[in-house]
């Protein structure tokens, strides 16, 4: 049936008189109503994007829709959160993004993308223990002489990473603790700078145990210490930094969900609760726990006072190494 054009404009001036709230109730009920885009700014296999397919694949039941995982690799992530953050605000188009996205923008002050400007924090959801894996073939088997053959040959100390990432600046403040000069060799994502690792290129990496965790079992690298304050509940005989004897590198990849600034509240605290559920589903718990990952659930204020301590941490190591 065809509306007179007078029949129309009533219309539209009615909804256009319902009060706030009421509009947003209206939006929010309808969300979503397509599916969404999860943006992340890694290779496929890295440690994002086995978080991102994981969070996909539970949330889609939950809202109803499917949730597609983007790969936009490049620029530390930058590529990623810059084509999210000019998106449409609208709960469509979200970032998963890690560390990087403070580490970014620490590295490059004056970049364009500025993370409390640009971003609405919706959550953290994962959190990963970073482990300092060398080459079996190195001999080496304890950071005690690993710090050793950095300080004899420091010509040996190659260390793969992606620059700005978590595992960069992991590898900065253990550097830092341990008095010794590390020489960065650059990848697009973690997958890669491991398997330079296996292959002898470089000597050492910091890695999510999700990339490594198969290459641990099957000989191919060895570790050395994790960096958070408990042992890896996938790796239960690796050492912590502390019990290593570094008791100042402590930190973890922590994942979180993001949307462009102006995204409705309503819309960011649906995402959020959701979020919450969708990574305490036993599907999800049981892929996670076998990386030795753990779910998070900071929702949206508890994650901006989170990025804000994050900020100052990082910066502070940045300004040390020179980054």
């Amino acid at each position: 049936m065809i509306l007179p054009r007078r029949r129309l404009l009533r219309l539209a001036a009615g909804a256009a008189a319902l009060p706030p709230l009421t509009r947003v109730a209206a939006a929010l009920d309808a969300y979503p109503s397509r599916p969404i885009h999860v943006v992340i700014g890694f290779t496929p296999g890295a440690a994002a994007d086995v978080v991102a397919r994981v969070y996909a694949q539970a949330a889609a039941p939950i809202l109803g829709q499917q949730l597609v995982v983007d790969n936009k690799p490049g620029a530390g992530s930058s590529i990623a959160a810059e084509y999210v953050a000019h998106s449409a605000k609208d709960g469509y188009t979200l970032y998963l993004g890690t560390l990087s996205i403070i580490t970014n923008q620490i590295i490059n002050p004056n970049a364009a993308l500025d993370l409390t400007r640009d971003f609405a924090p919706i959550g953290l959801i994962q959190n990963a223990p970073i482990i300092l894996v060398v080459n079996p073939k190195s001999n080496i088997k304890t950071v005690k002489e690993l710090i050793a053959l950095c300080k004899a040959k420091p010509n040996e100390a190659l260390d793969s990473n992606v620059i700005g990432s978590m595992p960069h600046f992991a590898s900065e403040l253990f550097a830092q603790a341990a008095g010794i000069k590390l020489t960065q060799v650059p990848y697009q994502g973690s997958p890669q700078a491991v398997q330079d690792v296996v292959s002898g290129r470089t000597l050492m990496t910091f890695s999510p145990t999700s990339t490594i965790v198969g290459l641990i079992a099957a000989g191919k690298l060895r570790p050395l210490a994790t960096t958070t304050r408990t042992r890896a509940g996938a790796l239960p005989d690796v050492p912590t930094m502390a019990e290593a004897g570094l008791p100042g590198v402590e930190t973890s990849l922590w994942f979180g969900l993001f949307a462009p600034t102006g995204t409705p509240r309503a819309i960011v605290d649906k995402i959020a609760v959701t979020a919450r559920q969708a990574m305490h589903t036993e599907a999800a718990l049981g892929t996670l726990h076998k990386l030795g990952d753990d779910p998070l659930d900071a929702g949206p204020d508890e994650f901006a006072k989170f990025m804000k301590s994050e900020i100052a941490r990082w910066t502070k190591v940045a300004n040390v190494a020179g980054i």
